[in-house]
């Protein structure tokens, strides 16, 4: 089937969501991508024919996901990585699902205050900048534990793709121009990343040019011939343990040599009869999206439409109440016991109901727990194949291109996800999220997520596979477009095209994106008490990827006869694409 291509900036949708002007501002949204055999949504169109090409070779939609993993660590610095790490939920063909944590934890030489001054207080862009701010890479052995358990291809064919792409370079189109443009200056303060990403002029490569990664082509040539052990216990972790304790970092061989990959039970509820089945601690994805979905079963979201100031306020308390549990209870299992059962209880949700002022704007300060003291710089894709395996992955570096620092000679961008930790009780992160104790620094353990890569079913059988970066913002996003498909009958491109809000507890504001809410729409809200952050045009929350299986909606999948596999990626990307065959 002909792909679906995003590789200019998004239109903004000017979008009245109070009344019918809404389905004028669908209607913008293009057909999802069609499939009979499989579906690849990627941020970058080269990681999704990387995938694609692998679903037609036999390649389940694990060996897949590999493919694509490394093939967005070349094409898509901006967040693809291998010198990153992240999650994956899987769904297999006969229902049973696990969860892959390849997280980037702490280095064992890390501390409860080492991003604080002498008087206690934040050290500005110490978590961000530079290999002080670098965690433990997880991606290169979370795939490969993912391939050597449920794939069924060799390592090589999986990696070829990427090698090629980094060896011979990629031409870039206009989106992949206008993403490296926007972290030139950043990745000019480095020279090993400054000899990669930008010309000696100092300009980054821009449309029609060539990227060509002579260094990371031979590091993924490397770990593709011996395995995990080449990037852990080999010249790749010396490499970037020398350029950490050369510039400032902390990292030790150590670090990189008791890294292990978790293999956990998914978070799982029910949503008016749809089976979610999203991403447990250490992320709270799964436990918030549950959370908020479990609240917002009670309300007739169907009758009061999408986009109303009614289900704007409803959501906006879910999130809130929903957001003071996350920001206060959940972390990494291993060092925090974490309240699941109770937040995932559908008890608790009406407790919530119960509480929630119909007519009024909560206040988040009123909410403060006893005792309390992430990125649009991520990237999601998702994938199914012939035999109706699911899977969707989350990975990041945390800001726009991590730390923007590359090891000499390893041509790995790395992450600066300890920033995603509580540096100081009640202090925002770069996601302006307020956290606590539960999320405190520690050696060896991770830090708390929100990355929420879901798949859902229904009857048994899959239904959508989901997910997007966004920080902070990743829970709601991917909550937004469950939503859209289910209560509001969009079709898989409409829901995840459709504006967005978003409440995080503290600061007490409703985020809203441009020309999101009608000026009517806008006002109801404001009488009610709400503090309203419109963004600015051009200024969007996230970047969704997003699978429907029977049909491009619900209505259709009802009505029989639609294309088995539907895909959409984000309109608001600038280099994804959505490819079936």
């Amino acid at each position: 089937m002909q792909p679906i291509r995003h590789v200019l900036i998004s239109v903004s949708l000017a979008v009245s969501l109070a009344f019918a002007p809404l389905a004028s501002a669908i209607a913008a949204s293009p057909a999802p991508a069609k499939g009979e055999n499989g579906m690849v949504v990627t941020a970058q169109r080269l990681g999704t024919e990387a995938g694609v090409e692998v679903l037609k070779k036999g390649g389940n939609a694990v060996d897949a996901a590999v493919a694509v993993g490394y093939a967005l660590a070349v094409t898509y610095p901006y967040a693809g990585n291998i010198g990153g790490g992240g999650f994956m939920t899987i769904r297999f063909k006969d229902g049973k699902t696990t969860f892959l944590d390849f997280r980037e934890r702490a280095p064992l030489a890390a501390t409860k205050t080492m991003y604080l001054d002498k008087d206690g207080n934040p050290i500005k862009g110490a978590s961000l900048d530079g290999y002080l701010a670098v965690g433990v890479p997880g991606t290169v052995a979370g795939l490969e534990m993912a391939r050597e358990k449920y794939g069924t291809l060799p390592r090589s064919d999986l990696m070829a793709a990427a090698i090629r792409l980094a060896g011979d370079g990629f031409t870039m189109e206009q989106g992949d121009a206008t993403i490296l443009a926007s972290g030139a200056e950043r990745l000019g303060k480095d020279p090993a990343a400054a000899a990669i990403f930008l010309k000696p002029d100092g300009k980054p490569f821009g449309l029609g040019e060539k990227l060509v990664q002579p260094n990371l082509a031979a590091t993924l040539s490397t770990i593709s011939d011996k395995g995990v052990d080449a990037f852990y216990k080999g010249g790749i972790a010396d490499a970037i343990v020398a350029a950490s304790s050369a510039k400032g970092g902390i990292l030790a061989k150590a670090d990189f040599e008791q890294y292990k990959v978790r293999e956990l039970a998914p978070i799982t509820c029910n949503y008016r009869g749809y089976e979610i089945i999203s991403s447990p601690p250490p992320s709270s994805g799964g436990v918030i999206i549950c959370e908020i979905l479990n609240v917002l079963e009670g309300y007739p979201l169907d009758y009061l439409g999408a986009g109303s100031a009614d289900t704007v306020h409803l959501m906006a308390e879910a999130m809130r109440y929903a957001y003071v549990d996350r920001n206060s209870a959940l972390g990494d299992p291993d060092f925090v016991q974490n309240p699941v059962d109770k937040l995932l209880d559908k008890g608790y949700a009406a407790g919530i109901r119960a509480k929630i002022d119909p007519f009024r704007a909560g206040v988040s300060k009123d909410l403060m727990p006893e005792g309390f003291g992430e990125s649009k710089e991520t990237t999601h894709y998702s994938i199914i194949d012939k035999d109706g395996n699911a899977v969707a992955v989350t990975y990041t570096l945390n800001g726009a291109f991590g730390a923007g620092v590359v090891a000499d000679g390893t041509g790995i961008l790395l992450n600066n996800e300890m920033d995603d930790f509580t540096q100081k009780p009640g202090v925002p992160n770069l996601y302006g999220l307020v956290q606590g104790e539960a999320n405190a620094i520690a050696p060896k353990k991770t830090p708390l997520s929100s990355m929420s890569p879901t798949v859902v079913a229904k009857d048994g059988k899959p239904f959508m596979v989901i997910g997007s970066p966004g920080g902070s913002r990743i829970i709601t996003i991917t909550l937004q477009a469950i939503l859209n498909v289910i209560d509001h009958g969009m079709n898989i491109q409409e829901a995840i095209d459709a504006p967005r809000i978003h409440h995080q507890w503290l600061p007490d504001t409703l985020y809203v994106e441009h020309s999101g809410l009608s000026p009517d729409t806008q006002k109801l809200l404001a009488g009610m008490g709400y503090k309203l952050d419109i963004a600015e045009e051009g200024k969007t929350l996230g970047q969704a990827a997003g699978i429907l299986i029977g049909g491009r909606s619900l209505g259709e999948i009802r009505k029989g006869g639609g294309a088995r596999y539907n895909g959409a990626i984000d309109s608001r990307a600038l280099a994804g694409e959505a490819q079936g065959y």
